[in-house]
């Protein structure tokens, strides 16, 4: 494998690795560890806790989606390895 090939598949390591931390975060941190805590703040009329773990979580993974496509465009567009 060549240089580039090298350093383009590290920026999609790198890029995913992120992304995988913020999913970890919200999912598992708010929706579980945070959410006896987060409970005691209330956001139009229910826990916070409850409300990561049913609808905040979704959001995020959705501005997840949109983020990983953006940053994949760039990073193909950098490389030169994009779809014309």
């Amino acid at each position: 494998m060549d240089k580039s090939a090298q350093a383009y598949w590290k920026a999609v390591l790198g890029l995913l690795t992120k992304i995988l931390i913020v999913w970890f975060a919200v999912s598992f941190g708010a929706g579980i560890l945070l959410a006896p805590v987060l409970n005691t703040i209330h956001l139009g009329g229910y826990p916070l806790g409850f409300w990561f773990a049913q609808q905040g979580s979704i959001y995020i993974f959705i501005l997840l989606i949109i983020w990983y496509a953006k940053a994949m465009g760039r990073l193909d567009q950098e490389f030169d390895v994009h779809e014309d």
